[in-house]
């Protein structure tokens, strides 16, 4: 959520700003701002919407200078508007701000005494202020900017800006991420590497509690205390990759077409396809001693984590608990000495997930983390990451790392249980096989496309859809579900199959589609008696199943969609995909912002 980025340059940084911003738009945000001093005069130029509606204005009153700073605003206080826009100013300073300061209220009534007039409804025009105060005190920028900090409670990235000085901008991190680009005799702040891909690949992350004075030719960081503290430099992968939409019409369609070739990225990367066995891992636990496993995580993160839920216990006979992050954080679950941890994110920047790991860490439990950007909080919090190789995920609503993260997580499972021995070598050679088939097979799911196009065209006439699914497809139920509420804004929900008559069968009437995931497995009678209640009631039945379900169900359907025969490890994987695209379909036909779903952030990096 929201997007910082700012530059210490050598030639004009507005439109160098907006364009950088550009690159942080999958985030999801609602205005946008840049300002930009020149000639020791602060400028600010502020849209509400798009970046399209900021370029516009900036081509009507164009901002000279060569130090700046930009802003994309996922609202939290106060309504999406210009005047609630970044950056924020008080007399010569300069905010920009991602987060939320938890005792904003307390200091505004303070800095309303002191007679500070506030222009916004927003908890960062008080950090403004702050700063401006302690430079009415006759401190320097820096030491008044410390000072400021000091002050403020919650989660915060900033970048400030100082009219009088033309050669500096601190930056802060407490909770959402922030990134310095080292460059030649130029310097950068950015939310994350992606960003300042265009400018540098050479990257400081900060780390929570820090601070930093970002000059043209040097940065200097430091801790809550004003202590010099020392972060690595490291080559950022932002670089290696053209965020661009391609031939498709969204990112979300170009991130499910990709899927095939980054499932066999991932694949390759803890499986040998070669010998059919996995590949050894530098785990700080050993699954052979464990007695359990905790998996946290949210969204379509915390989906995988539950598909994972029954691997782990199917294959390897290992217990797992597994919560939503925002849950697990407050519960204060008792932990085992013999268990491990595992996080799943996308960004590695999820607050809540990154609490739930600093709260085992604290317990002393081993930590893994399943991220997809190598780089991340998450992952350098952890005793072991174990990357997705989806690459950039520009589109808000998950689609290539929900399935990469499956990947991961079937084959730890597979690689969980041949160290405890809960299965054979030839029966761990026959589910590495089974599931090195995903990319093949995927390839043929995305050839169902014009079907699954029609049949959205008829699904986006309904505002309510149930999806059922029994076992590894009640969390693809679950996700289905999620997905189609997230960009087409229709309301959906997600059962297991089982529990249809314990409350949902009270909805079934002939304008509650319901779309059944049953490929022909052990458990495929059950769900169809399922889908016969359904029948029965009027209910419009939209079946994803394979050809050996189609061929047994005699139900009439008002549609089916036949996937090619999957091997059971590896159907979560594949039938991940049709819910994507009919989501997807049915976005497109209902007319919303597919990329950019309305209130919604990719990374949320607040409470």
């Amino acid at each position: 959520m929201c997007g910082i980025v700012a530059i210490v340059g050598q030639t004009p940084v507005a439109p160098l700003i907006v364009d950088a911003l550009k690159r942080l738009e999958y985030r999801g945000y609602d205005s946008a701002g840049v300002a930009t001093i020149d000639a020791g005069a602060l400028g600010r130029r502020r849209a509400e919407g798009k970046l399209v509606n900021l370029e516009k204005r900036l081509g009507a009153e164009p901002l000279g200078g060569t130090i700046g700073i930009g802003h994309t605003r996922w609202a939290t206080h106060g309504i999406p508007n210009e005047t609630n826009a970044h950056p924020h100013f008080s007399n010569g300073v300069a905010i920009v701000h991602n987060g939320i300061i938890e005792n904003f209220a307390e200091l505004r009534d303070e800095l309303k005494k002191d007679g500070y007039a506030f222009t916004s409804q927003t908890d960062t025009e008080v950090v403004a202020h702050l700063v401006s105060r302690e430079l009415a005190k006759g401190l320097p920028p820096v030491e008044a900017a410390h000072n400021a900090l000091k002050r403020l409670e919650g989660a915060f990235a900033l970048a400030i800006m100082f009219q009088n000085d033309e050669d500096l901008i601190v930056g802060a991190r407490n909770g959402p991420p922030l990134a310095v680009g080292h460059g030649e005799g130029e310097m950068f702040l950015g939310s994350d590497a992606i960003a300042l891909a265009p400018f540098t690949n050479s990257i400081t992350y900060l780390e929570d509690g820090d601070w930093a004075v970002v000059r043209r030719d040097k940065v200097e960081i430091f801790d809550m205390d004003g202590k010099p503290v020392q972060r690595q430099r490291q080559r950022s992968v932002g670089t290696s990759y053209m965020v661009d939409k391609g031939n498709h019409r969204h990112f979300m369609e170009k991130e499910i077409h990709e899927q095939p070739e980054v499932i066999s990225h991932t694949l390759a990367h803890y499986v040998d396809f070669t010998t059919g066995r996995t590949k050894p891992l530098e785990l700080p636990f050993d699954f052979a001693k464990l007695d359990r496993i905790a998996i946290s995580a949210c969204g379509t993160a915390y989906l995988s984590g539950l598909i994972g839920k029954y691997w782990f216990e199917r294959y390897a006979r290992l217990p797992v608990d597994i919560d939503i992050a925002s849950e697990f954080r407050y519960r204060e679950m008792p932990l085992s000495k013999k268990s491990a941890a595992l996080f799943i994110s996308q960004s590695g920047e999820t607050a809540d997930t990154l609490a739930s790991l600093r709260y085992c860490k604290g317990e002393g439990v081993p930590i893994g983390a399943v991220v997809n950007v190598r780089g991340s909080t998450i992952a350098r919090e952890s005793d072991v990451t174990l990357p997705t190789l989806a690459g950039p995920e520009i589109g808000v609503a998950s689609t290539k790392a929900f399935t990469c993260q499956l990947s991961v997580m079937a084959a730890l499972a597979i690689h969980a249980a041949a160290a405890r021995g809960t299965v054979t070598e030839e029966e761990e050679r026959k589910l590495v096989k089974d599931l090195a088939e995903a990319p093949r097979l995927a390839n043929q799911v995305l050839r169902l496309d014009r079907q699954i196009e029609k049949v959205a065209r008829e699904l986006a006439h309904y505002k309510h859809v149930l999806y059922l699914g029994r076992d590894t497809n009640y969390p693809l139920a679950l996700e289905g579900a999620l997905k189609l509420k997230e960009i087409s804004y229709i309301h959906a929900e997600g059962y297991a199959a089982g529990e249809l008559k314990h409350g949902p069968i009270a909805l079934i009437d002939e304008n509650m589609p319901v779309i059944v995931i049953a490929p022909h497995d052990r458990i495929f009678e059950k769900t169809v008696s399922n889908m016969q209640e359904v029948a029965a009631r009027g209910g419009k039945i939209i079946l994803i199943t394979d050809e050996k379900g189609a061929e047994k169900s005699t139900i009439d359907t008002m549609d089916t969609i036949v996937l090619p025969q999957v091997p059971e490890i590896a159907a979560p994987i594949l039938y991940a995909l049709p819910i994507q695209m009919l989501a997807y379909y049915t976005a497109v036909f209902m007319g919303t912002d597919v990329d950019q779903p309305r209130n919604l952030a990719k990374s949320v990096t607040v409470e």
